[in-house]
């Protein structure tokens, strides 16, 4: 795979990618699986405790949706483990429909911003910029202004316990063939707290929010491509 599109690929896994540290019920990271494990591994670990249904298909999918179109705005705290089992940190707005950023803390040097028609994929040390259409990225259903899960996706299966619930869906829409997704819910007021990405070469991203506040209105200008230069 070349360099650009590793990049991608990264850049893809990340529009809603579940971190290996898990969630504690207060929502603080709590990293279950060691930073050098690799990210089957961490999937593999959680999946186990989620194998006694607590609630049907429907109802999960019904809630995920409902969440989902209540909340067009979204600032929240993200920690990633790619695939090659590289930590990163920063923070994710999200303005729907159309609109997204992940913008990483330093030392990294990578921004994700989404226009409502574009996906821009930033590196502020290189001074380069590669610009994609949304709909050649996973979870772009998710920035739609009315979102229906099973619809808009392939539904693989819904497990559930009595503090999550997770959703495997699949996209063969994606850049490159087809892309698997998890969603993670937390039960208590069914939120989304952590997703994981597998993308059509087999590369996963997993990343975990925290701090989530669903009534700041991100500034606009968060959002703005600029298509001519780089600065």
């Amino acid at each position: 795979m070349t360099q650009r599109a590793l990049l991608f690929s990264s850049a893809c896994v990340l529009w809603l990618g579940l971190a290996a540290p898990l969630l504690a019920q207060n929502g603080a990271p709590m990293n279950l699986v060691p930073q050098n494990a690799p990210a089957s591994q961490a999937i593999s670990k959680q999946a186990k405790t989620i194998d006694k249904p607590a609630m049907d298909a429907a109802t999960a999918i019904a809630k995920a949706n409902a969440w989902f179109n209540a909340n067009l705005n979204m600032v929240a705290d993200f920690v990633q483990l790619s695939a090659d089992r590289k930590r990163t940190d920063g923070q994710l707005y999200v303005q729907r429909p159309g609109r997204l950023r992940f913008e990483y803390a330093r030392p990294a040097t990578l921004e994700i911003i989404a226009d409502g028609t574009s996906v821009a994929v930033r590196d502020r040390k290189l001074a380069t910029q590669d610009v994609y259409f949304i709909g050649q990225t996973p979870l772009k259903f998710l920035l739609k202004e009315k979102i229906d899960i099973a619809k808009d996706t392939q539904i693989l299966d819904v497990k559930a316990d009595e503090r999550s619930v997770m959703i495997f869906i699949e996209d063969k829409a994606t850049f490159g063939g087809t892309s698997r997704i998890r969603l993670v819910f937390d039960t208590l007021n069914f939120s989304l707290r952590q997703w994981t990405i597998s993308d059509p070469q087999g590369y996963e991203t997993l990343v975990s929010l925290s701090n989530i506040n669903l009534t700041q209105k991100p500034d606009p200008s968060l959002f703005k491509i600029n298509y001519e230069r780089f600065d």
